[in-house]
This record gives structure tokens, C-alpha cells and sequence, in this order.
């Protein structure tokens, strides 16, 4: 079935603004969305998901309340929720490979909302105006890939591409860099994070070495799982740690004028983590996943498996 807005079937388009002509709404939907303040959320209740993951629950989770992401350029959030059951996802796409990803979303979504009445409703939020096109080309493709789901799907924010772009001092930015989702309530507001764990070195070495789209959390058990992961000593990666930060933003970003500020350091971390840890098995006993569970006092802590 296709990708509906306002209850009508969303016709195959071609470039995004033809979207937002086609339905103004979705612009002042847009322009009420990037205009709220930015949410700080308490890590202690936090999901937080890394670039190439995606993470799905319920109300009835009592570890998570909110699910967020951020540090999205070109790349783009989605959040898929059933209105019936409130199972919600959240995915943070870099367009590695889009058309397999979705269906993993719904997926994730549908099968927690069995025999439920209800509505999968989407929201995308994030790229920008970025020379190259590339969340353009994203934007396009994540719209295609959810029309051609055979679940109705009713597109309720849009807050992408050029309309999540602001130019500041001549250079084209995005308004929006992070989002949250209420697991609660549903609610997806802008927010940022402090707290990107647990295992943020580790799970950034698992994209920055090419693996793809993972599910991170276990609802049955409450526990983020990470891995295993595979890769294999590379010392040439040593390099990078020699350049200069423009350099490193240069041929390290697709968007190196739009990138947060901590984007350097980060890449740098991730590079020494990688370094220190050259062969992956090392960090998965036994070929067993690394589970972190929710503390009492809210902190993830990881499982120590026998």
C-alpha cells in the first residue's frame, strides 16, 4: 500500500519539494516542529541510538522512556510508532542501504502491536541543503522505501532536507541535529545528548568499519545488545590520527561544514579504539554479544555472562 498523508495515497515523487508544494501542511508541520526548544533528557531513562542502528519498544518497558538519536548531517531519523499498541522505532539512516533497512522498522513495529487496533504513523526528521545532494537522495529513497511496505503507513512529520536547513554565516546547516521519542506518550521533539552509551566507542568502531543496519535492544529482556562484530587489524588507520581536523572532516564527512563540533574528536576516539582493539574477537567471548542491562540507579552496566 502507499505512503499516506492526510489519508491519501502519496503519489511517487521526484524531488522533495515536491512534496511540500504538493502538501503545505507538511511545511508548517515542519516549521512548529525545528521551532521547539531542544529537550534534555535524563540519561538514567535514555535509549540512545548510534548511526546504523535501530531500537524498538513498548510503553509497558520499564527500562527505557525515551529513545533518542542525534549528530545527523545528511543523515536522516525515522520514527515509527502504532498508535494502538505504542510500540515505537527509532532508526538513524546514513542511506547505507535503505530499501533493506525499512523493512526491518516495520517489522520491529508490527510485531509488537499484534491484534492491536491502531495506525503505524511515521516521522522523519533530518539533512539539510547539503551541496552534494545527499540528503536529498535519502529523503527520496527512505519516502519510496516506506511506499512500497504492504502496511499503511500515514506520514505525520516531515521536518527534512530543505526544510530542516538553515544558513548560518553563508553556510547551509541543519536546523535539527537530534530527536527524542517518548515511549510513553509518542511525543518526538528536538533534543541533543551528553550520554551516547553504553559502549559508544565500540558501537561507533562497529559503523566506522562498514557493518550494517542492527536492531540494539532486546525487549524481552530489557538489555542493549551489541555485537558480535567482525573486523580485522588495519594499521593504515593509523593515519588519520596524523592529519588535521580539517583534513579529517574533509574525506570523513559527507557534510564537513555541517558537522558538530565534537565530530573530530570523535573520529579520533573511534580510530584509538580500533587501534587498541585491532582484532573484534577480543571484545566477544565465546562469539557472545556484549548485554548491558539498566541499573537501579539508571545506569547501563554491563552483563557478565558465564
Amino acid at each position: 500500500m502507499p505512503l499516506f498523508v492526510q489519508n491519501r495515497g502519496l503519489d511517487r515523487i521526484s524531488a522533495t519539494t515536491e512534496l511540500f508544494d504538493r502538501y503545505p501542511h507538511l511545511q508548517d508541520n515542519a516549521r512548529t516542529f525545528h521551532s521547539k526548544p531542544l529537550v534534555n533528557v535524563d540519561p538514567k531513562c535514555l535509549l540512545y541510538v548510534q548511526q546504523r542502528e535501530f531500537a524498538a519498544t513498548t510503553p509497558a518497558d520499564s527500562s527505557v522512556s525515551v529513545i533518542g538519536s542525534d549528530d545527523a548531517t545528511t543523515c536522516h531519523l525515522v520514527v515509527l510508532r502504532h498508535t494502538g499498541s505504542g510500540a515505537v522505532c527509532l532508526a538513524h539512516c546514513d542511506g547505507s542501504n535503505t530499501w533493506s533497512e525499512v523493512p526491518l522498522f516495520v517489522n520491529a513495529v508490527t510485531s509488537l502491536s499484534v491484534n492491536k487496533e491502531g495506525r503505524l504513523e511515521l516521522h522523519l526528521v533530518g539533512g539539510f541543503n547539503d551541496e552534494s545532494k545527499t540528503s536529498h537522495e535519502l529523503s527520496l529513497n527512505i519516502l519510496a522505501a516506506f511506499q512500497i511496505q504492504k502496511e499503511d503507513i500515514h506520514l505525520e512529520t516531515c521536518c527534512i532536507t530543505e526544510m530542516n536547513d538553515i544558513v548560518v554565516d553563508g553556510t547551509h546547516r541543519p536546523i535539527i541535529y537530534g530527536i527524542g521519542v517518548n515511549v510513553k506518550t509518542g511525543d518526538v521533539f528536538p533534543s541533543s545528548f551528553t550520554h551516547k552509551g553504553p559502549a559508544e566507542e565500540l558501537r561507533s568502531a562497529r559503523t566506522f568499519t562498514g557493518e550494517q543496519m542492527v536492531d540494539i535492544y532486546d525487549l524481552s529482556r530489557e538489555v542493549v545488545k551489541i555485537g558480535p562484530c567482525k573486523w580485522s587489524s588495519n594499521l593504515d588507520i593509523a593515519f588519520w590520527l596524523t592529519q588535521s581536523d580539517d583534513i579529517i572532516l574533509k574525506f570523513l564527512s559527507t557534510s564537513p561544514m555541517a558537522e558538530p563540533p565534537h565530530f573530530v574528536q570523535h573520529m579520533k576516539s573511534t580510530i584509538r579504539f580500533l587501534l587498541e582493539h585491532p582484532n573484534s574477537d577480543s571484545l566477544f567471548p565465546g562469539g557472545q554479544p556484549q548485554l548491558y542491562h539498566r541499573t537501579e540507579q539508571g545506569d547501563w552496566e554491563r552483563v557478565v555472562q558465564s
